[in-house]
């Protein structure tokens, strides 16, 4: 035990800093060359990888065994092994698995000698490798030939029978996936759904060489999960020009109408969609440096809204004609063009067709046979649109009819689009610094945007009611301001493999950095609500008026987060003999909060809560987060057809930042929303009347609508114009987040055996079992509620308490905790075959409980 903990340090100590989210972007080999007497000492052994021309060399140590790191995935590799008087071993069509170590054990002759070709490719993910876990890997050639209708991710992962919807990974909420291409986070790490970035679909399908999803790798350099990881690696290019161009074209008379005969109304409404895409890649220096580019565009015509003025102020729902008519929207349309120089856009046109452009360029360099460095960068912008918020607004009684409906009508610049943007880079370097000792380097960035966008110009946005109903609605949607969620996260590490004996020792350094803000200003150009269209036109007093503000003349506030994530791990791959493998390591990472971007409510603070207080200008204390791992493989037979393996672990993941942005949100110490009707002005600190705003929408000395008019009108009339922590006042509910709040963390034990039957085709069954006990769960409760042990109940099965009148003691309090409460179960069976070249199949059954 002494020896292995003083290996554990050295390579620790060898390694220089650096960081990162430590995901699998290479593949290896490894093995042990042998002869009539035992091991040989000092065998030469290359791995050519056939298409580029990449070389990995290696010698044999004193026990006969050699190493190969940083490998291409995939392939096919050549192995040449030669030792001075024995006869030339070569094994042709070796395939390499993301992730995975690929053993190659080979018996040198005196006589010369060529071993006849292998082919592993079809099983090579099964039992060639020497996973512990549940973890599935997903060739090339099985995405190109999997029938996807999105085209997406979540088509692909299915493939794992773990795979659920989207990114959910067995029965967990997707949210807490990991999903990460060449090692760069591509997770919506906000958390407002659970689908990916970029509208769901962050890269190209027609880029991902290979994929990998992991339920209980018992790997330390995985983590940041709790149901499961997605590894991609994307394709590289080879000293083979080679190019693609498709299209793919989807329409309504490609889907069904009728049910058991039944004809769904609607079923068969227009709905298309065309992607255009290429892909091409090839040699910049033969054998020497390379590239590969993907791009792909895809566009669905759509209508935002569907409903158009009438002609004589009668409503047609069946068709869609509101009662909102012609003349009234090319009045109004008219007049704030005339008076105030607006353009409302079209009243009949509504155009909004979704797009969606992804592109990626990546480059491949064999600096030397030592060095290999390969850079990409991924971009994906897509784009839909929508009418504007139907309902809400702020101050007043919401209306029972959208703002396109039946009732109302809205112009074409009061549309809004929603961007989902992606921009990615990675920088990886893979270096042999002996033949026991390699080096990896991993850098990335991702920038990860949601972002409204409009083309109207900054003017209010303004109702117009009729008979107290929704009729009219113009101007810059009231809720796309400045609505946008920013995340940028930057991982590095530096990683150390020294083969020593019987052992790989694996040691690393990681740093991530993340920042998410949320920035969220309704009413942020201004809003009026008129009474009626005469009203409006005729410069009377509106009934409403808001507007969102920064404090300190932020333009741009945000509620935001920042954190930086150190860890250290180390693990011990030990080859106990030829058939018993063993895998032990831990992983250590500190996550600590940035507080440079709260502010204290002094107000908030002093509520007590039966002897606890929240502080919203603070977030958790540093987390230290220890984690464990102990997996195994056993060949039983020793000839790879039965395995048995099964490890035991903690894995900690992340939460969806928006559950901690909640806080600062509605802090009250960001921004300042001013609601204004006749009730609040007359409360007003100075009281005034709405009168104030009679005369038409608020201008500057020039006559301009402005924001900045109608805000230091608002300052003018005693709101304020900045913050202090002495100045807050208590919200109608408050969010809130433990002080000792902790990551989720979650203890996962799985056991499996594989069998390959002996049949004339690959054929194999793998059946597994995983439990998961939960350490630190998440939950939110409501402080303000004190504890239920004396409150009556109902009776029988349902014997939840019963709340009485006045049992909250203080505001609500929603806070962010953990509990311990929670374990889950997975079985599985999953069948594979190959009958034929041709054709692959699988069936899995998965039940959770």
């Amino acid at each position: 035990m002494l020896k292995k903990t003083k290996l554990f340090i050295l390579s620790i100590l060898l390694m220089s800093f650096a960081a990162l989210n430590a995901q699998v972007t290479t593949s290896s080999m490894s093995g042990l060359v042998t002869d009539a007497e035992g091991a040989v000492i000092g065998a030469t052994v290359i791995a050519t990888h056939t298409a580029s021309g990449t070389t990995y060399g290696a010698t044999t140590n004193t026990g006969g065994r050699y190493s190969l790191n940083g490998m291409r995935v995939g392939g096919p590799y050549t192995v040449v092994i030669t030792y001075i008087g024995y006869g030339k071993s070569t094994i042709n069509n070796i395939t390499l698995s993301l992730g995975e170590n690929y053993p190659l054990n080979v018996v040198l002759s005196e006589e010369p000698s060529t071993l006849n070709e292998v082919l592993v490719t079809a099983n090579r993910t099964k039992f060639t490798s020497e996973k512990t876990g549940a973890v599935t890997n997903i060739t090339n050639n099985q995405i190109a030939n999997l029938p996807t209708v999105s085209r997406s991710i979540s088509d692909i992962t299915r493939l794992s029978p773990y795979g659920g919807n989207g990114m959910s990974f067995a029965g967990t909420d997707g949210r807490t996936a990991n999903f990460t291409v060449d090692g760069a986070n591509f997770n919506n790490n906000f958390g407002l759904s659970s689908s990916l970035p970029g509208g769901g679909s962050p890269i190209s399908i027609e880029a991902i060489e290979e994929l990998q999803v992991v339920i209980t790798p018992y790997d330390v350099r995985q983590t940041n999960f709790i149901g499961g990881g997605v590894n991609a690696i994307t394709k590289s290019g080879t000293n083979t020009f080679t190019g693609s161009a498709y299209v793919f074209h989807r329409n309504e008379n490609l889907r069904g109408d009728a049910v058991n005969g039944q004809q769904i109304l609607g079923a068969r409404d227009v709905d298309r969609n065309t992607t255009y895409g290429f892909t091409f890649g090839g040699p910049i220096i033969k054998d020497k440096l390379f590239f590969f580019v993907n791009g792909e565009m895809a566009k669905t015509p759509t209508v935002a809204n569907r409903w158009k003025a009438s002609t004589d102020g009668v409503a047609d729902a069946d068709n869609y004609i509101s009662r909102t008519t012609e003349s009234d929207m090319q009045t109004v349309s008219d007049y704030v063009k005339n008076k105030y120089g607006y353009e409302t856009g079209s009243y009949t046109n509504f155009p909004a067709d979704e797009g969606n452009t992804k592109l990626l360029v990546r480059l491949d360099w064999n600096i030397n046979k030592n060095n290999r460095l390969a850079l990409r960068y991924n971009y994906t912008k897509n784009r839909y649109w929508s009418s504007p918020s139907g309902t809400s607004m702020d101050g007043g009684t919401r209306m029972s009819e959208d703002r396109t409906s039946q009732a109302s009508m809205a112009f074409a610049n009061s549309m809004y689009s929603k961007d989902n943007l992606v921009h990615s880079f990675s920088l990886d370097l893979n270096s042999r610094l002996s033949d026991n000792l390699s080096n990896q380097f991993l850098a990335t960035f991702s920038k990860l945007d949601d972002v409204r966008g409009t083309n109207s110009t900054v003017f209010p946005f303004i109702d117009i009611l009729k008979d107290g109903q929704a009729y009219m609605s113009l101007g810059y949607e009231l809720f796309t301001w400045n609505n946008a969620v920013h995340n940028d996260v930057l991982n590095i590490k530096n990683e150390l493999t020294h083969y020593l004996g019987d052992h790989k020792i694996v040691g690393g350094i990681a740093y991530e950095y993340k920042m998410a803000d949320n920035a969220y200003m309704r009413n942020g150009t201004g809003y009026y609500r008129y009474s009626s269209l005469d009203d409006f036109l005729n410069e009377a007093t509106p009934e409403i008026v808001n507007l969102t503000y920064g404090y300190d003349g932020e333009a741009n506030p945000a509620a935001r987060i920042r954190t930086n994530k150190i860890g250290v791990y180390a693990q011990d791959d030990w080859s106990v003999s030829d058939n018993f493998k063993l895998s032990y390591g831990l992983r250590i990472d500190g996550l600590f909060f940035n507080n440079n971007d709260l502010i204290t409510n002094n107000a908030i603070l002093a509520i007590d809560y039966d002897g606890r207080n929240i502080d919203t200008g603070k977030w958790p204390a540093a987390n230290i987060i220890v984690s464990p791992r102990i997996g195994f493989v056993w060949d039983a037979m020793g000839d790879k057809s039965l395995k048995v393996r099964g490890g035991t672990g903690l894995f900690s993941g992340n939460l969806p930042l928006v559950f901690f942005t909640n806080m600062p949100s509605n802090g009250g110490m960001v921004q300042y929303q001013a609601q204004i009707n006749a009730d609040n002005a007359a409360a007003a600190d100075i009281p005034f009347t709405m009168d104030e705003f009679a005369g038409g929408l608020v201008t500057d000395a020039n006559g301009k609508v402005t924001t900045a008019a109608l805000y230091n009108k608002l300052i003018s009339l005693g709101y304020p114009s900045t913050i202090s922590p002495d100045d807050g006042t208590v919200p109608s509910a408050i969010a809130g987040v433990d002080p000792d709040f902790k990551m989720p963390e979650v203890w996962k034990t799985s056991i499996a055996v594989d069998y390959s039957f002996k049949t004339s085709f690959p054929f194999s069954a793998t059946v597994e079992g995983i439990y998961n006990k939960t350490i630190n769960g998440v939950s939110i409760s409501d402080w303000s509620i004190p504890s239920v042990g004396g409150f009556a109940r109902f009776n029988g099965v349902d014997n939840r308490p019963i709340y009485p009148s006045g049992y909250r003691t203080a505001t609500k309090a929603f806070v962010l905790e953990n509990t311990s409460r929670g374990y889950g179960w997975t079985g599985n069976i999953t069948l594979n075959a190959q009958p034929a070249k041709w054709i692959n199949l699988m069936a899995a059954y998965t039940h959770s409980g």
